[in-house]
């Protein structure tokens, strides 16, 4: 009997430290890699933005289509467009577009943005001009790239011959060309515009400005833009640091893993080291509660405890006073039954 009491006392003594360790909140695992922002890119074949009046006025027909139109990630292969406009060559289809090729497409990652556009062997044709076609390219080709830490380019290529309402014209990289042709109208062409700012790029390889008056088919006047090979894009932000563990902090030299600093004034919450500066940026160590900066008083960084370390001591000793008592007590038994 004796003996059994003093055992159970000793027992009490010796779990009583593991379970108060046992509870102390254990810190959450470093923040892992994000990705940044995501980029944008995008390419369209042929768009247009054209008014259609018919001969009697009372009508004014809006004629908006595209062809090949696309925003990252896909691509596009169509060769052919043909619309239904109202009151225009007795309601047959109108051919807007014919082409060996036409192509877009647009990629994008947590690198690179890129938006490309092929045009080979294309004719144009807007109502009231079936058989003449409002321009002709051999070929034409647009690019944007935008990529991390790289400045953004666009390009445009026009290759072979360009022919305006029947006529080869030559195009000019100083301004806009115009073609006139009497009782048919006006076409102004702008060659491969181009424009980038730090993170984004534009390039366009030919873009018209329609005024033109056929007056068969019931048309009386068609006035718009049409714009031939487009191409868009934006940098995207790239991948983000990893945030860094405390003990990795520039300005840790203590054993804490909360990123505790030696000459930090006290500071423990890891921003704060090697005299006040900051030691990893804006690198913080995240805790399992989140809650900001620990309290400035306490000081346990610079011994390498934490804030929970009183507890700990305290319940110990109360549990050897009480393990103590208990063999006394035992003792005293053993000695009165003796």
């Amino acid at each position: 009997m004796n003996s059994n009491t003093f055992r159970l006392a000793a027992l009490a003594v010796a779990a009583g430290p593991v379970a108060l360790l046992a509870a102390v909140p254990a810190h959450a695992a470093p923040a892992t890699p994000t990705t940044g922002g995501e980029g944008r890119a995008s390419a369209v074949v042929l768009r247009t933005g054209l008014d259609v009046s018919l001969l009697n006025k009372s009508v004014q027909v809006p004629l908006k289509v595209t062809l090949n139109e696309v925003q990252a990630p896909a691509s596009a292969e169509k060769t052919a467009l043909s619309v239904n406009v109202d009151g225009v060559e007795g309601g047959a289809p109108v051919s807007v577009l014919r082409a060996d090729v036409a192509t877009a497409n647009a990629t994008v990652d947590e690198h690179r943005a890129e938006g490309y556009t092929n045009l080979a062997k294309a004719r144009i044709h807007v109502p009231g001009l079936p058989v003449l076609p409002l321009i002709e390219v051999e070929k034409v080709t647009s690019k944007a790239v935008c990529e991390v830490g790289r400045k953004p380019v666009a390009e445009s290529n026009v290759l072979g011959h360009v022919a305006v309402l029947g006529k080869k014209v030559t195009l000019s990289a100083g301004g806009p060309t115009r073609v006139a042709v009497p009782g048919v109208g006006e076409v102004s062409l702008d060659l491969s515009k181009t424009v980038t700012t730090e993170r984004t790029a534009a390039a366009t390889a030919l873009q018209l400005k329609v005024s033109v008056n056929p007056l068969n088919l019931n048309v009386a006047e068609v006035e718009g833009e049409v714009t031939l090979a487009e191409a868009t894009c934006e940098t995207p932000k790239g991948p983000k640091t990893p945030e860094k563990p405390g003990s990795t902090d520039g300005g840790s030299t203590g054993g804490s893993t909360d990123g505790g600093s030696t000459g930090g004034g006290g500071d423990t919450g890891g921003d704060q080291g090697d005299g006040g500066t900051s030691g990893g940026g804006d690198v913080k160590t995240q805790t399992g509660s989140d809650t900001g900066t620990a309290p400035t008083g306490a000081n346990l960084a610079e011994t390498g405890g934490s804030s929970t370390t009183p507890y700990i001591a305290g319940g110990a000793a109360l549990l050897l006073a009480v393990g103590a008592g208990a063999t006394v007590l035992a003792r005293r038994r053993a000695g009165s039954q003796g």
